[in-house]
Parts: structure tokens; sequence; C-alpha cells
């Protein structure tokens, strides 16, 4: 009775966060007049294609797709290489103010986002100064930012995959004749594989759906600007296009299912060691 009762409840939950991505993906596909309905259902029996015709048609929609590709790969890739050594050399070596560095980790997630956007974009414009491909306007003010961002969060939590391979692994790799390199890229890099993939998903979230950045960073460059910032085009002053703007959000969706579906298997690993650890 207890476990039919805990799965009915987990059912309910589940339906509930589910809900919106059924209405976004139902609204895709409706008919305007049914989206405006003063009475909508969830169903429809005139399903079309129209709503993404005009999310896809937009100007520049292929390059606002790609642009928010490049980001997102990008972070990810820098994340997972930087956290990894990072979180190597918080758990294996010991150094003054180490304590410091990991209480500093945690405090940097508590600052709100919105505080720190105004700071950053005279921060980005200063480095546009110097060094013109990341500042304001490009591309690489967004990868900094995001990796800024994601970095904190990922480093602490690959401590514990890294505390969790035994030192004597190491000494034995050690007696064989491999050098701390070749340790560290073919041994231990494979053994947190898992928690790798668990930071990557949420970088890639996290870079993929931003807009506050875009929309702060990305000012006059439309060329560089992201897909999310695509789905203005449809925000009107007398009426939106909420079909396009559904149609636009299912598409963005995708790309994101996709890289789930890659790595689902070692995010399950990735998220029940976190826990663990």
């Amino acid at each position: 009775m207890r476990r039919w009762l805990t799965e009915g409840f987990v059912l309910i939950i589940a339906a509930v966060v589910a809900f919106p991505l059924f209405w976004m993906v139902l609204s895709a596909f409706k008919p305007e007049d049914e989206i405006i309905s003063a009475d909508p259902v969830p169903w429809t029996t005139r399903p079309t294609l129209d709503s993404f015709t005009r999310a896809l048609t937009v100007a520049n929609f292929g390059r606002y797709f790609m642009n928010s590709i490049i980001v997102a790969l990008i972070v990810v890739a820098l994340s997972i290489l930087i956290s990894f050594l990072a979180a190597t050399a918080l758990t294996r070596f010991r150094f003054r103010s180490r304590t410091t560095l990991l209480i500093m980790l945690l405090v940097v997630q508590m600052v709100p986002v919105e505080a720190l956007t105004v700071p950053l974009f005279f921060l980005m414009r200063s480095v546009g100064d110097s060094v013109p491909a990341f500042g304001l306007n490009h591309l690489g003010s967004l990868v900094l930012v995001h990796l800024a961002f994601s970095l904190p969060f990922a480093i602490w939590m690959l401590r514990g995959f890294v505390a969790a391979v035994p030192v004597e692994l190491e000494e034995a790799a050690t007696l064989d004749g491999a050098s701390r390199f070749r340790f560290l890229w073919q041994v231990l890099f494979p053994l947190v594989a898992p928690g790798l993939v668990a930071t990557s998903v949420l970088s890639f979230i996290h870079a993929w759906n931003d807009f506050l950045f875009a929309k702060t960073f990305i000012i006059s460059a439309v060329e560089n600007q992201t897909l999310p910032l695509a789905l203005q085009v449809f925000v009107k002053p007398d009426q939106n296009d909420w079909g396009a703007i559904m149609a636009g959000s299912t598409l963005m969706t995708i790309p994101v299912l996709i890289f789930f579906v890659l790595v689902q298997r070692r995010l399950v690993s990735g998220l029940a060691g976190a826990v663990k650890g």
C-alpha cells in the first residue's frame, strides 16, 4: 500500500512537471484561433505546422542556432577540462588556503545572477578593449561568463568523484612507470567520466537556455545573437505570436533532448555518485 502511494505521488509530481512541456508542444501544433481561444482545451483536432514555418523563416534563424551550439559546446568542453584539473588539484594536493578556496566556490554560487549582470557588463567592456574577441557583441563574452558560472559547481561536484578514486591506484600506476600526466588522462579521467557527464549536462543547459547574458552582452551585433533572442521577434506590443514562440521553444528543446539521450547512461551513474559523495 505504501509503495502504491509513493508511486502515485511520484506520478503526480512528474505530471505537474511535464505539463508545461506538453502544453508548449501542443500549442506549437495548434492553429492560431485555438491558441488565443478563451476556452483552451488540452488537445487539437486541426494540427498544423504553420507556427514552425513562421519560426523557421525568421531571418538568421540558422545563424542564431549555430551561435547557440558554438557557445554551448565550447562552454561544455572548457568546463570539463578545467573542472577536472581543478578538482584533482583540490583533492590530491595540500596547499595553503585550500579550504578557503573551497568555501569561495560555494559562496560564489549563492550570489544571484541578476546582481552580477551590471558589473559583468562593465567587466566585459573592459576586457574587450584588450581582447576584442571576448568583449561586448562577441560570442567570446558569453563563453567567459557561462564558464565562470559553471565552474564552481562543476569543481565542487567532481571533488567527490576524484576523492573516491583510491590513492593506492595512483601509487600502483607510478610503480608501473606511468607518469602523473598519463595517470591523469588514462586512468583518473575515465573513472570520473560519469561525474564529468553530469556536470557537462548542467553546463550545456545553462549556456543553451541563456537569455539574460545574451541580451546584455550582444547589443548591436545581430549576427552574434543566440537562439533565445530570436524568439523576441514574435513578442509584439499589440499581440504576441504565441504559436511561433511555442514552436521556437519546441525546436530549442530538441538539441537538449538529443544531448540527454547521448549521455543518459553516464548521467544516471554520475548523479548517483554525486548523491553518494
